[in-house]
């Protein structure tokens, strides 16, 4: 194969897998964005908002956000992640990292907040409190899906990297060209 043309590609088996892995992720970021919730439904801050649940989202994010840093480390010690397809996916998956990484800390600050709601004075204490509680949690959400999205748009790249893998056969995408068979012997006329 083309040297440079190898150095484009991103072995198939490896792209397929990618794909996978990045569409089980995207699917589970937006479960949670949809799942994690805060407020009640009418649409306010439950008067005893749940420590326990709240907690919980962090710990769902974090968990994530792990899901989602790992195969972008692993793919950006590739050489493949270098060429113009590979960098072009590993944006995505390191934006998908932030993101996802952002939301932990958030679902982890709402939730000690409420913790905080039953022991606020006043109750302009109480509505700031509820108001950072309310900002804090929607905007982890919405970088779980700022993530999700990110993922999404490197699956895209991928698909459309296995396009490219369709322009050459299948001996060159898999790196096992057949050589040519050998010439046959010659024959030495022999002379007496």
């Amino acid at each position: 194969m083309n040297p440079d043309i190898e150095r484009e590609l991103i072995p198939h088996s490896d792209t397929v897998r990618m794909i996978g892995e990045l569409q089980g992720l995207t699917s589970r970021l937006k479960n949670a964005f949809s799942q994690l919730e805060l407020l009640d439904d009418a649409g306010h801050v439950p008067a005893s908002p749940d420590f326990s649940v709240l907690i919980h989202h962090a710990e769902t994010a974090q968990a994530l956000s792990r899901d989602v840093v790992q195969p972008t480390s692993a793919f950006a010690q590739t050489a493949h992640s270098t060429n113009r397809a590979g960098s072009t996916v590993l944006s995505h998956m390191a934006t998908a990292g932030t993101m996802s990484c952002s939301a932990a800390p958030l679902f982890a600050q709402t939730a000690e907040t409420a913790l905080a709601l039953p022991r606020s004075h006043g109750t302009s204490d109480r509505q700031q409190m509820e108001g950072r509680m309310v900002i804090d949690h929607a905007t982890a959400r919405a970088y779980l899906r700022r993530a999700s999205e990110s993922l999404s748009e490197a699956v895209k790249q991928l698909h459309g990297h296995l396009d490219f893998h369709r322009i050459f056969p299948a001996s060159m995408r898999q790196g096992t060209a057949t050589p040519p068979p050998p010439p046959p012997p010659r024959q030495s006329p022999r002379t007496r």
